[in-house]
């Protein structure tokens, strides 16, 4: 009973046994991937925190290069019946060739004529503070991931100065405040550009800089797209775009010179930043109509009106709560009096800092809160919002085989489930281009994407036939409906937004799938994302195939679902029937020779043993398949992945931060933290960004799923309780995990071993709490929490 209040005492101080919610450093950043990022979903910024000459490199969610027109090509369905036939008598090479001539995306204004990649996601500008101070003491730089507040402090001759930087979500806009320790010390000069007006040829300048009045500068641009090396689309003038900057000083003075702001001998200075295009979300366009520059000046308006003081404090109040809902400590040796960089470099030599574990994983909820909510409309990209490029990696863009569906795994479990709403409504919106592209190339029903997509919502096959035949990539979107349910229960969710997309797609699923040699209904074309194997007959590398092991993984979990959502609904019993024969008529997951699980119909020998990719373990994580009550299967997966590390595997951030999710699934408590310490090693930039490399955000997003499904799972029949969390977490605690069926847990553990559970319900639904091999049922009325008894469970 003693230890009992203890722990209670212990749970209702869990705000001031959280660890460190900040990130901080002794220099200025020198390269983007040191900045730290802010963002309110719809802008973000990257601050370097220079003292000498500050940047702010500044986004707005739907600044995209491009134009809207159905991709599809219209040729893939007059070849569609020769290429399945062609793949089914081992033909892989013919098919692949046939398909690359009918198969990839078109472009708008030729048919004829392939488009290989849409164009990429864009920064908006940046802004430049001149303060030109190049010596400094004191100096440091935070980020404070419970108020989203980027600062920089530093002393010069006496005068502490101090730079604020935040994005609101409630006011809608980049707020910058500066102040100095004695009164009139401010004296800096203020710009903004784009990376075209820095091109000196002048060749893609498509914007331009202006003063309005004497506190403010606008840069109006609109994207000139232009073709290089291969087509990308129309060219031409497309999307409008405006940025502004509105300077408030109180105290000294302000003038424009050309186009820069001058403020001398300032007490304060406020700086508001602000950004529009003319795009429109739901038709998944921009509007030649509208006015960028008006969207922007009203917008800015709107803030500028308010103090700083006003704003940081609603800004404040609106994200700490959010923050605080999860809080993680992990008892053990750290370094939290080290700067962020210091401690990542420790843990790259291998010395244990469990609380900088706690830390990367509020990050990755910051991050996802920070690029995914209103005001925004868009989801999180492959950068999430944050991109200093004109023409990015990978385009910055949505890429639907795995890195989209990544960004949102800590969605619902880490307690910020209203970050899926842009995903929802993107995903929604992207439907009537869906339609066109399943009626094209395949002559389908429904509704289809393949393997990546833009603001524009292009649903054709782009990148080469190889990588881009995934149309199994909208069924897996749509599986993240489902999980939004799963854990909310909110049936006006559910048969409202949920099930009409499922259903729609599950159209395409039954037109799309054809019966094989051997007897199963198969995806025909597919691939294994960005996967090769050694043709048996041709010894030539070949990915194009039919029936690859993660399209019927997919499969039979989506069907499964719209089955599920079905039921739940009381609805569409004929389809249940016929989605239930179509489950049945799958082919089953096998393992080959050695016990792996096999990737492909046969047992193909591997082009690259150690792929990035581990499609074939999809049943696994975030599907539901291989679980221990299929030994055999399990068994194999673990095999698999140890084959797959063996040659190199996990070597991008992403894959790795699958990776700890697969092991979490198998309670392989020890690869949990191992690779958790890889990704650190390996795939960790200074700011905490995951390296692909380069940057890419999914594998922060990854990785914080991935301690949570350490500390969490409930995608079985019961709610498990810290199923492997690593021997090196000897103690510690976990509040407000959610878990499927809509409840909140607080767990800790002393020693390695359980110690105390709350469980707070917001359905009223029966669970089973399951620790190790110890299951206990309970009852928890809706809207009430209770304290379990751990006896029960040891």
């Amino acid at each position: 009973m003693k230890k009992l209040l203890i722990l209670l005492l212990l749970f209702s101080n869990a705000a001031m046994a959280q660890e460190s919610m900040q990130l901080w450093y002794k220099q200025p950043a020198r390269r983007w991937e040191e900045a730290l990022p802010v963002g309110n979903g719809r802008m973000g910024a990257m601050v370097y925190g220079r003292p000498e000459k500050e940047i702010l490199q500044v986004n707005e969610e739907s600044v995209w290069a491009g134009v809207k027109f159905n991709d599809a090509n219209p040729n893939a369905y007059k070849v569609l019946d020769t290429i399945r036939q062609l793949l089914f008598e081992g033909k892989n090479q013919e098919a692949l060739t046939i398909a690359q001539a009918n198969f990839l995306a078109v472009d708008a204004e030729n048919s004829t004529k392939t488009a290989r990649a849409f164009r990429s996601y864009q920064t908006l500008m940046n802004v430049n503070i001149h303060y030109g101070f190049s010596a400094y003491d004191h100096y440091k730089r935070s980020l404070d991931l419970n108020t989203g507040i980027a600062a920089t402090t530093f002393t010069v001759n006496g005068v502490e100065y101090k730079q604020e930087v935040l994005a609101s979500a409630p006011d809608n806009v980049i707020v910058v405040h500066i102040t100095a320790s004695k009164p009139g010390s401010i004296n800096a000069a203020f710009s903004i550009d784009r990376p075209d007006i820095r091109d000196t040829s002048n060749r893609f300048a498509d914007c331009r800089v202006t003063a309005a009045g004497s506190s403010q500068l606008v840069l109006n641009g609109q994207i000139n797209d232009k073709n290089g090396r291969e087509d990308r689309g129309p060219e031409g003038l497309h999307m409008k775009f405006a940025g502004m900057l509105q300077v408030s000083n109180a105290g000294g003075s302000r003038a424009v010179n050309g186009q820069e702001i001058k403020v001398k001998n300032a007490n304060t200075v406020t700086l508001y930043i602000q950004g529009a295009t003319n795009y429109n979300y739901k038709k998944q366009d921009f509007e030649n109509a509208v006015s960028a520059l008006n969207k922007c000046k009203k917008l800015l308006q709107s803030a500028a009106a308010k103090s700083y003081a006003n704003i940081s404090a609603k800004h404040v109040q609106d994200l700490e709560p959010i923050m605080e809902r999860v809080s993680l400590r992990i008892n053990g040796p750290h370094a939290d009096d080290l700067p962020t960089d210091e401690r990542l470099l420790r843990t790259k030599q291998g010395i244990e800092d469990p609380h900088l574990i706690s830390l990367f994983f509020q990050y990755g909820r910051y991050l996802l809160v920070s690029s995914s909510r209103a005001p925004g409309v868009l989801p999180a990209n492959l950068q999430g919002i944050w991109n200093q490029h004109l023409d990015a990696p990978w385009n910055a863009d949505f890429h639907t085989n795995i890195n989209l569906q990544m960004n949102y795994w800590p969605a619902e479990v880490t307690n910020i489930s209203f970050t899926t709403a842009p995903l929802f409504d993107f995903m929604d919106y992207i439907r009537p281009e869906g339609r066109i592209t399943a009626k094209k190339m395949y002559n389908a029903r429904g509704w289809v994407v393949h393997h990546c997509t833009d603001a524009f919502g292009k649903t054709g096959v782009q990148n080469g036939v190889a990588w881009g035949t995934f149309p199994m990539a909208a069924s897996w979107m749509c599986l993240h409906f489902w999980e939004h349910f799963a854990f909310t229960l909110d049936y006006a969710f559910l048969k409202n937004k949920a099930y009409p997309v499922m259903k729609e797609h599950a159209l395409f699923v039954e037109d799309y799938l054809v019966k094989s040699p051997e007897g199963y209904l198969v995806t025909s074309p597919g691939s294994s994302p960005e996967n090769q194997f050694v043709h048996p007959v041709t010894g030539k590398p070949t990915g194009l195939t039919y029936g690859p092991t993660m399209d019927s993984q997919i499969l039979r979990e989506f069907l499964g679902k719209c089955i599920a959502a079905a039921k739940a609904l009381r609805t569409d019993s004929a389809e249940i029937a016929r989605w239930e024969s179509i489950i049945a008529q799958l082919p089953p997951t096998k393992t080959g020779k050695d016990g792996r699980i096999l990737e492909w119909m046969q047992e193909y020998q591997e082009v690259e043993p150690g792929h990035r990719h581990i499609s074939h373990l999809f049943g696994l994580h975030p599907g539901t398949q291989i679980t221990e009550q299929t030994p055999a299967l399990y068994e194999g997966a673990l095999r698999t992945l140890t084959g797959r590390l063996a040659k190199g595997g996990g070597h991008t951030g992403w894959s790795r931060a699958w990776i700890i999710n697969f092991y979490a699934r198998l309670k392989q408590a020890d690869s949990v933290r191992n690779h958790l310490q890889a990704l650190f090693a390996k795939s960790t930039l200074p700011n905490l960004f995951d390296n692909h490399p380069p940057f890419q955000i999914d594998g922060n997003f990854g990785a914080t799923a991935g301690i949570a499904e350490a500390l969490l799972q409930s995608h079985g029949d019961y709610v498990e309780l810290l199923p492997a969390v690593p021997a090196e977490w000897t103690s510690g605690e976990i509040k407000g995990l959610c878990a499927r069926g809509g409840f909140v847990l607080d767990i800790a553990w002393e020693n390695g071993t359980l110690s105390a559970v709350k469980v707070h319900s917001t359905t009223g639904r029966n669970l089973v709490l399951k620790y190790r091999q110890h299951l206990l049922p309970l009852t928890v009325e809706r809207g009430k929490e209770i304290t379990v008894s751990v006896d029960q469970l040891l």
